[in-house]
C-alpha cells in the first residue's frame, strides 16, 4: 500500500503523464524500479525504454498532480468508517487475480473491507452482469442467483450499475454470512463519487460488507469510455462470468468477451425468445457459453461441492394442473400468462375475460409482485426463488 506522500505523488505522476499508458509504465518500472527512480532519470536514459515524446512528457509534472495527491491523502485519512487504501502494482495486498490479466491497473483504489484484499482468489468469486433495463424476471433472477451463490460462500462481483448489477449486489448482501466478503463493486469513477446516484445507499452497504474498487483517481466523473474498460477487472477478479440478461449490443457481452480472453468461463441464463434482453444470452449460449437454470448449475460448472447450494429458481416449477382449476382468478390468470411476455389482447384471447376484469386482476398481481409490466404494453409472470 502507498505509505508516504512522496510515494503517492510519484505513482500519480506516472499514471497521469500524457501519452504514457500502462504498458509503457510497466516497462519503465521493470527498467528503473519504483516511480521515484523513474523521475530521477535523465531524458536520454528514459529514451532507452520509451519513445522520445514519452520521455519528454515524463520530464514535466502533469497539471493538477500535486493537488490530486493532496486530495488523495486527505481521502485516505478521513473518516472512521470502512477502510480506505491505495494499492500499486507489486504491493503485497494487490489482488492476486488481477495479476493474471493482460492489463492490470497500475493503481487500485479500495474502500470497504480492505482486510480481505490480500485474500482475494478468483476461484472464490463469480462475476454477474447484465442489462441496465432488465425485465422484472431478469432482476429477480439476478437477486435470487446472487443470494444463493453468496450463501454458498462465493463473492459476487459486479459493476454497481442500474438493473442486473444492482440486483446482484443486493442478492449477495442478503445471502452472505456475517463476516463474509459478500460482494465487490468495480466502478468507473473515482471512489469519492457514487454513480448512479440511485445506488448511494447500496454503495454504503457494500462498503460495510464488501469492497468497492476503482482504477480511476479521485474526482474522475462518469465518463463513457471508462465503463467498458473497467469490465476487464470485473471478469478478471472472478473465475467465471454469469450473464443474466443482455441485449445484443451490450456492455455485458464486452465483459463476457474479456472473460474468455482472460481464460475465464462464461455462463448465461436463457430467457424468452420474445425478449430483446435475452438475445445476448442466447447468442453466448450458441457460441458455447454454459446454459444455467439454477445456482446449483453454476456451482457444478465451477466444480464447487459447496453445501446449501440446492436452491433452484422456480422458473420451471409450475404448479400442477389442478392448482389453476376452480374459481381462483389469480391462479387462472398466472396460468394464462405463462412465463413469456404477452400483450393484453393476446392474454384476453387466452382467458376470455372482459377487459376491465383482466386489467384489474393484472394490477392486483403486479402489486403483489407476481407480474411485471414491460415496455410496449407487455406483461410477464415473475418466478420466485
Amino acid at each position: 500500500m502507498v505509505n508516504t506522500p512522496e510515494e503517492l505523488g510519484a505513482w500519480l505522476r506516472l499514471v497521469l503523464t500524457p501519452g504514457v499508458g500502462t504498458e509503457s509504465a510497466r516497462r519503465l518500472l521493470a527498467a528503473f524500479g519504483e516511480p521515484e527512480a523513474i523521475f530521477a532519470q535523465t531524458e536520454t536514459a528514459l529514451c532507452q525504454v520509451v519513445s522520445p515524446k514519452q520521455a519528454q512528457a515524463l520530464c514535466r509534472m502533469p497539471d493538477g498532480c500535486a493537488a490530486l495527491a493532496q486530495d488523495t491523502l486527505d481521502w485516505l485519512q478521513s473518516g472512521t468508517g470502512p477502510g480506505r487504501c491505495v494499492l500499486t502494482l507489486g504491493d503485497a495486498d494487490y489482488p492476486a487475480p488481477l495479476l493474471d490479466i493482460p492489463d492490470p491497473p497500475l493503481m487500485l483504489y479500495a474502500m470497504g473491507q480492505t482486510a480481505h484484499l490480500p485474500l482475494l482468489r478468483a476461484e472464490l468469486a463469480l462475476a454477474m452482469v447484465g442489462s441496465r433495463n432488465p425485465t422484472p424476471q431478469g432482476a429477480e433472477n439476478a437477486r435470487a442467483f446472487a443470494r444463493s451463490l453468496a450463501a454458498s460462500g462465493l463473492t459476487v462481483v459486479s459493476g454497481l450499475a442500474l438493473g442486473v448489477d444492482g440486483a446482484s449486489h443486493e442478492g449477495a448482501l442478503q445471502g452472505a454470512a456475517v463476516g463474509q466478503l459478500a460482494t465487490i463493486a468495480v466502478v468507473g469513477t473515482g471512489l469519492d463519487r457514487v454513480y448512479p446516484r440511485q445506488h448511494r445507499d447500496l454503495a454504503h452497504r457494500i462498503a460495510q460488507n464488501g469492497l468497492i474498487l476503482s482504477e480511476y483517481p479521485l474526482g474522475t466523473p462518469p465518463l463513457s469510455p471508462n465503463f467498458p474498460r473497467r469490465n476487464r477487472l470485473i471478469s478478471g477478479l472472478s473465475q467465471a462470468t454469469l450473464v443474466v440478461e443482455a441485449a445484443l449490443p451490450s456492455g455485458s457481452l464486452i465483459t463476457a468477451k474479456q472473460a474468455l480472453e482472460q481464460g475465464r468461463d462464461v455462463m448465461a441464463i436463457p430467457g424468452s425468445i420474445h425478449a430483446a434482453q435475452s438475445k445476448g444470452c442466447h447468442a453466448l449460449i450458441k457460441q458455447g457459453a454454459k446454459l444455467v437454470e439454477s445456482a446449483q448449475d453454476v456451482l457444478e460448472e465451477l466444480r464447487l461441492p459447496i453445501p446449501d447450494a440446492q436452491q433452484v429458481l422456480n422458473l420451471d416449477k409450475q404448479a400442477p394442473e389442478d392448482a389453476f382449476s376452480g374459481d381462483d382468478p389469480e391462479r387462472a390468470l398466472l396460468r394464462a400468462l405463462g412465463h413469456d411476455p404477452v400483450g393484453l389482447d393476446a392474454l384476453q384471447a387466452r382467458c376470455g375475460w372482459p377487459t376491465a376484469q383482466l386489467q384489474a386482476q393484472l394490477l392486483e398481481l403486479e402489486l403483489m409482485g407476481q407480474v411485471g409490466r414491460l415496455p410496449g404494453g407487455l406483461f410477464q409472470r415473475i418466478g420466485q426463488a
